[in-house]
């Protein structure tokens, strides 16, 4: 195969490294029009479609084995990596909403605290916390029927900056 034929291939097949900007990765997401608020990655279907309020489990089996960020889609290429939870999922320390971007999770953050509106699969009123980690196990649901989700447990909390 000619060296420039393999170089275009591998550009296509290699995951996008992410843009250095917070602003240009959310700016560029749809927006969920019942809340005016950027659509995150993990809540679009494949046609860029979805709510705020439900995660696509698709997208979240896609983030977990691709390495990529739950708000952006863009790849999650260095440590830290930030799960965004609730009070709940902190206590436990198994998250459902895939890593993000520290910027991504910052961004999330402020825009979900304080809606009244369920948001990422979650029930409304839920107070969110960021939890860094320089990596994740993924546990997968045994019961799918009883709507179980993968959840993303980190394997080493880093301190906040």
């Amino acid at each position: 195969m000619p060296a420039d034929l393999t170089g275009r291939l591998r550009r296509f097949w290699s995951p996008r490294p992410a843009s250095d900007s917070t602003e240009e990765r959310v700016g560029a997401l749809p927006w969920d029009l019942a809340t005016a608020l950027p659509l995150p990655f993990v809540c679009q279907d494949e046609a860029g479609r979805g709510t705020l309020r439900e995660l696509v489990t698709a997208r979240v089996t896609q983030c977990a084995l691709s390495r990529i960020c739950a708000m952006c889609g863009q790849s999650l290429d260095a440590p830290p990596l930030v799960l965004l939870g609730t009070r709940r999922e902190e206590g436990r320390n198994a998250f459902s909403v895939p890593p993000m971007h520290a910027g991504c999770a910052d961004h999330a953050h402020a825009a979900y605290t304080g809606l009244d509106d369920p948001v990422l699969g979650h029930e409304s009123g839920e107070e969110w916390v960021l939890v860094r980690t320089g990596g994740f196990d993924l546990e997968r649901p045994h019961d799918r029927e009883a709507g179980s989700r993968p959840l993303f447990v980190p394997n080493a909390i880093l301190p906040a900056p």
